[in-house]
């Protein structure tokens, strides 16, 4: 069998099927739509270990003298890294936190070390900051997940790492809430059996139907839905709560509260994060 001449190129490859077959986890550049950026986590213990890369495996001035390594890896401390399509023909990985290792550039036949061949290989994409998802079961969106995780600048603190927020419909059959926790893996498989609506845009849709309340809550006040899956009027709260027997406050109540915000302009950043464990 021939072997290709230059396995860089299918590092690449998998970069470019990351960005085709996982659009709900892109975050588009606003300047060119077609190029952005996305986070992966890496589950895989013991699959990405410490590696070196020098500055002679990769193009000159893009890697200098150091140590890549993945941290600890389980399947609850998943460890994350970015990465980011420059051009269609070159890409960029990035630990999450700056200071762990030096970006690695990925092009068409130069050679990708190995240690973040495997990296690649082992992660799966989070999905992007900011995004609101609906866990579909039998047509109904059973639960709102809500994704933060918005790339930490320099000055940032690295140990705000991303997250889901899963908000299940209060008073329903917890057989059809999502598993706890919940790993990107299973969100996606159950996304390939078509199982996972993007509630934003649904919501966009109508103002003044759907709010989120500071301290973990989306209310909807009103049934809404598309050709593929609806969203019942109802409270979403936390799933831990729920699962502890913890009471929930009645709409009107929650309506009451300082600081809703309406869904229609996006889920406010700053509260979703306020309410990830």
């Amino acid at each position: 069998m021939p072997t290709d001449p230059h396995p860089g190129n299918s590092v690449l490859a998998a970069c470019q099927r990351l960005f085709r077959d996982y659009p709900l986890a892109v975050r588009r550049h606003y300047a060119e739509f077609r190029y952005g950026s996305m986070v992966l986590a890496a589950r895989s213990a013991g699959t990405v270990s410490a590696g070196t890369v020098s500055a002679g495996t990769v193009s000159a001035g893009t890697v200098s003298a150091g140590t890549v390594s993945a941290g600890t890896v389980s399947a609850g401390t998943p460890a994350f890294s970015v990465l980011i399509k420059e051009r269609d023909d070159l890409f960029v990985i990035r630990p999450w936190d700056r200071r762990d290792w030096a970006r690695v550039e990925i092009r068409p036949g130069q050679e990708v070390p190995p240690v973040i061949s495997r990296l690649i290989a082992v992660s799966v994409p989070v999905p992007r900051d900011g995004a609101l998802l609906g866990w579909v079961a039998g047509g109904q969106v059973r639960a709102i997940l809500a994704a933060h995780g918005r790339l930490p600048e320099p000055w940032d603190d690295p140990f705000a790492v991303p997250g889901l927020t899963v908000l299940p419909l209060a008073g329903s059959d917890p057989g059809k809430w999502p598993p706890s926790p919940l790993t990107e893996r299973q969100l996606w498989d159950h996304s390939g059996q078509g199982q996972l609506a993007d509630v934003s845009k649904m919501v966009a849709r109508r103002g003044g139907y759907a709010f989120w309340v500071p301290g973990g809550h989306v209310v909807v006040t009103e049934r809404m839905g598309t050709a593929e899956c609806w969203l019942a009027a109802g409270v979403y709260a936390d799933q831990q709560a729920l699962r502890e027997g913890l009471a929930v406050p009645p709409a009107r109540e929650l309506l009451a509260s300082p600081g809703v915000t309406d869904l229609a302009g996006g889920v406010p950043q700053q509260a979703v994060e306020a309410t990830a464990p």
